[in-house]
């Protein structure tokens, strides 16, 4: 017990590869483009936001030694209501990470193309990366998975924060953007979705259940927390780097950028081939991190609500994630764009957050919990985040239905 203590990074890591995604690397950047550094703050919000989520999230997994899922299983009783359950988390969790699933591949595809300067294979490499995240899954081996991802969270960490640095950013406006909230005209919508992408309801399930499987007393909550302040900020500084690398190489020039595509290639005139290798390697980190994480929480998430065993060499958990990988798979290698999908899993992501986020404050105060029940100060802070949830998720669904414009 005590090694295991002293031993801080573990599934926190998890959550943090998988809120740095290609997706999360493209919104960062157009962040950066678009509006400088004057949005950095929404970052940092996003981050203290996403500790007071997952910080009760890891407590709970330890102390009931339960994921998520299983939690929501025992506390909804009614047959109606637990269905529903069953269903929104079937949509928004698995359904949804199926179509994200295309995209994480893409963006490991892009970044590894650029790596090694060929376009040839573009088609094969989603299947190749895919295999290789098969075969690290079906190993079943959660201390190999949580290794794995936090090397990749460094190589992450290493990639962009280094890009960061060749483009010698400008840090009185940097800081001042940390610091000093602003919303200039026409960034409200790029605000919530940098808080979008890393205050997210498949991590709550992720973290839940990696938690109660590294650690088995809630004696160790001292090292579960630990864990959760390094490296979620870690995965935050990733994120700050991203915006800042994109306000200092685009913002104020006259640069289309539209996708993860053209970070690398936009760079090197700019600021030479380091900084594109760099680039193209933190996206390659960023899409096969979350090509990991994002099958391995629809695992846990179903497996959970389902009453299957949180095993990970069980059949039930083995089928789920390679489900979602074969569609992914699908998706990157044939270049198809399932909007009508993807409409589907942003209405039902929508409506997931702020229930699962509500769940978890309702949760955390109930008397099985015992003395790990939330303190007034964490309902406070709790209650704040789910506000926060509930207009992300009114967000999610207006946009969603055109709402928005």
């Amino acid at each position: 017990m005590s090694q295991q203590n002293r031993y801080s990074i573990g599934p926190a890591a998890l959550v943090a590869a998988a809120f740095i995604g290609p997706g999360t690397v493209v919104t960062a950047s157009l962040a950066g483009a678009h509006f400088g550094y004057v949005l950095l703050w929404a970052l940092v919000f996003s981050v203290l936001a996403t500790m007071v989520l997952q910080e009760m999230a890891a407590r709970l997994g330890v102390v009931t030694q339960q994921g998520l899922g299983e939690n929501i299983r025992a506390a909804i009783t009614h047959p109606v209501l637990r269905w529903l359950a069953v269903a929104l988390v079937l949509a928004a969790i698995v359904i949804g990470n199926s179509v994200y699933q295309g995209g994480n591949l893409t963006g490991a595809s892009l970044g590894l193309n650029d790596l090694i300067g060929s376009s040839q294979i573009r088609g094969l490499t989603p299947l190749a990366l895919g295999i290789i995240a098969g075969i690290i899954l079906w190993i079943g081996s959660y201390r190999l998975i949580e290794r794995v991802l936090i090397g990749l969270v460094v190589l992450m960490s290493i990639a962009f924060v280094v890009t960061f640095m060749l483009t010698r950013p400008d840090w009185g406006p940097l800081l001042t953007g940390l610091l000093i909230p602003s919303l200039p005209v026409g960034s409200v919508l790029t605000v919530v979705a940098l808080i979008g992408t890393t205050v997210v309801p498949y991590n709550l399930f992720l973290h839940a259940s990696s938690a109660a499987q590294r650690w088995q007393s809630a004696d160790q909550l001292p090292a579960a927390r630990r864990d959760l302040l390094i490296a979620i900020p870690i995965g935050g500084l990733i994120s700050v780097a991203i915006v800042a690398t994109a306000a200092s190489a685009f913002f104020g020039r006259a640069v289309s950028l539209q996708g993860a595509a053209d970070l690398g290639q936009s760079l090197q005139p700019l600021f030479g081939d380091a900084a594109t290798w760099f680039m193209a390697t933190g996206l390659f980190a960023a899409g096969i991190s979350s090509a990991l994480t994002a099958p391995l929480a629809s695992a846990y998430a179903l497996s959970g609500v389902l009453g299957y065993p949180r095993d990970l060499t069980s059949w039930p958990f083995r089928l789920t994630w390679l489900a979602i990988l074969i569609i992914g798979i699908s998706i990157a290698s044939l270049g198809i764009r399932p909007v009508s999908v993807i409409w589907f899993a942003q209405v039902a992501n929508g409506l997931l957050l702020p229930v699962i986020a509500l769940f978890l404050l309702w949760v955390c105060n109930q008397p099985r919990l015992g003395s790990f029940r939330n303190s007034a100060g964490q309902n406070l802070l709790g209650g704040t985040v789910c506000l926060i949830a509930v207009g992300l998720g009114m967000r999610s669904l207006a946009s969603a239905f055109g709402w928005l414009g």
